[in-house]
């Protein structure tokens, strides 16, 4: 009687090959978003929309970083809204208190 079993690296004594592939793909694209901001950085004056375009592809490579490295990308919708949410409302609280804190010095 033929016994077909599937073949685990565990078990032929060979050791699993890593999915770099995805790994690679999310540095390169970190790494190409990170060359943009220095090719804007030392091009554009320094004004609120360079400080715009920073703040948004910092924003994109957060969302990377956390998508791939924390592997959040795969997980269900209830925990990446429930992480998201809360950071909405962070990001929120800081931007009203910078444009808060700046009206003191426009009343004087």
């Amino acid at each position: 009687m033929a016994h077909h079993a599937e073949q685990s690296p565990a078990s032929t004594g060979g050791a699993h090959k890593p999915n770099t592939k995805i790994i690679w793909r999310t540095f390169w694209i970190l790494f190409a978003i990170t060359a943009l901001e220095f090719l804007i950085a030392f091009t554009l004056p320094n004004n609120a929309l360079r400080v715009a375009i920073f703040v948004g592809m910092t924003i994109v490579k957060a969302f990377f970083i956390v998508a791939e490295f924390m592997h959040l990308k795969g997980e269900v919708k209830t925990l990446i809204w429930s992480i998201m949410i809360p950071l909405v409302f962070v990001v929120w609280l800081i931007v009203a208190l910078l444009v808060e804190g700046g009206a003191i010095y426009q009343v004087r």
